[in-house]
């Protein structure tokens, strides 16, 4: 059963580990993607890797509110309407205390993973409502949910962007459109290598360590686990679902 057919996604972050995965799913369950990033180079070797004439990459940087703009009318161009809209494009910035945090680097943070994630609803919602609704799937973290030392800028945008979830839920509801976040724990990703990196440079894998010991399951995800949780909410079988956060963390959130 192809549980997208025929429905067009927009997939920002699209050339990382999450953004791929999900593609690729996407597109096996006959969906028709978007992927957004800013490297052009980068999301042509990602379309060439998929394989699909269903898909096609834009670059843009999700915080300037006109690539944003440009890459829905892209897609409308391209493929005629939007149903899904995953806004998984972040950023993790720097490991540093709060009083050593570089303010440039801090705004770099919130212009990606708060700014990106609302620029992304103002020009998404329109063309999304006016297809008879559909669903919004907004990357978060587990550090959405809780707090961690020396990424005070991360974990505030993490937080923010749940909000953002919230509020777009009570009001895209009567348009038929469903917002949930993702709040994934440790994925095998290039975030997590670049954490664990800032955390103990040189010494990453005593971090790995201590952090799956940390996890009931004993491991951290791999991509493709999160792309299925997207999968759910992205098509029908999540058609009661909205307003609401969805831990995929190894059961962190229950230790």
């Amino acid at each position: 059963m192809q549980r997208l057919l025929d429905k067009v996604a927009i997939i920002t972050g699209g050339t990382g580990g999450i953004g791929l995965a999900t593609a690729k799913l996407f597109l096996a369950e006959g969906a028709q993607v978007a992927l957004v990033d800013l490297d052009q180079e980068s999301l042509d070797a990602a379309v060439t890797d998929i394989g699909s004439e269903r898909s096609i990459g834009i670059a843009a940087d999700v915080s300037d509110a006109d690539q944003v703009e440009a890459f829905v009318e892209a897609t409308m161009q391209k493929f005629g309407r939007v149903d899904v809209f995953f806004a998984n494009a972040g950023i993790e910035g720097a490991v540093q205390p709060i009083t050593e945090y570089s303010i440039d680097d801090f705004d770099r943070v919130m212009a990606v993973n708060v700014r990106g994630v609302w620029l992304g609803l103002k020009y998404v919602i329109p063309p999304m409502a006016a297809s008879d609704g559909g669903s919004i799937i907004l990357t978060s973290s587990m550090g959405g949910l809780r707090g961690m030392p020396r990424v005070s800028p991360y974990i505030a945008s993490k937080h923010a962007v749940v909000g953002i979830m919230r509020s777009a839920a009570i009001e895209c509801a009567r348009l038929g459109i469903r917002v949930n976040t993702i709040n994934p724990g440790p994925i095998e990703t290039r975030m997590i290598d670049s954490i664990e990196e800032g955390y103990a440079p040189g010494a990453t894998q005593i971090v790995r360590d201590k952090m799956e010991a940390s996890l009931p399951m004993r491991r951290y995800g791999v991509p493709e686990e999160v792309a299925r949780l997207a999968l759910f909410l992205a098509n029908d079988e999540s058609s009661y679902c909205t307003g609401t956060t969805f831990p995929i963390d190894g059961g962190m959130s229950a230790a």
